[in-house]
């Protein structure tokens, strides 16, 4: 199965991005990028990619484990850009990039522990990706208004084991399919 552990923002803080999403939709342009659909909204952590359903139990405890020694922490969506030129729009992380960061480089090692193939490591870049496309685009517009972006303040309380479905149909625009397959508190998360 197709995973990765990703924090999941909360409805409120989901909220004040879709209405910043809402003012790029309108730019001049927007209708040829694939937009990101709320449901799909995440910081990944560690991508993970096929994982036999035989190392999802060891990945599973060690995740646990990366959850239970990172104490919740609070995190903010703040400013944005792009990655691939023009090939992604995203933003970012204001409050909260350090914790993040490390909870990621904990996500990673619970995979290269349980066998996952993990490639080079590279450091992590907060981001939650609203917008694809597959040719270059001019983003200045998108990446200006993204830059000014600056959310509210939030408590990460938990670690999320996702499972990405890719589309099937063939249907152009169709987005990928997520869902939790697991969740794990933080130390301290209430």
């Amino acid at each position: 199965m197709r995973l990765f552990a990703a924090v999941l923002p909360p409805e409120d803080a989901a909220d004040e991005l879709a209405e910043v999403v809402g003012r790029l939709k309108r730019l001049p342009g927007a209708d040829g990028l694939r937009w990101t659909g709320r449901p799909g909204w995440h910081f990944t952590l560690a991508f993970y990619g096929e994982v036999a359903q035989e190392v999802v139990p060891d990945l599973s405890d060690r995740l646990e484990r990366a959850a239970r020694r990172s104490a919740a922490f609070p995190l903010a969506m703040a400013g944005g850009g792009q990655f691939g030129h023009g090939r992604a729009l995203w933003a970012g992380a204001g409050t909260g990039v350090e914790p993040l960061r490390l909870l990621a480089d904990r996500a990673e090692a619970a995979a290269r522990k349980a066998g996952v193939p993990m490639g080079e490591h590279r450091r992590y870049k907060a981001h939650l990706t609203v917008a694809r496309s597959r040719d270059t685009v001019d983003t200045r517009p998108y990446v200006d208004v993204l830059r000014a972006f600056a959310g509210r303040t939030w408590t990460v309380t938990e670690l999320v084991l996702v499972r990405s479905n890719l589309p099937a149909s063939g249907v152009p625009g169709e987005q990928p399919r997520y869902e939790a397959v697991a969740r794990w508190p933080l130390a301290d998360a209430g």
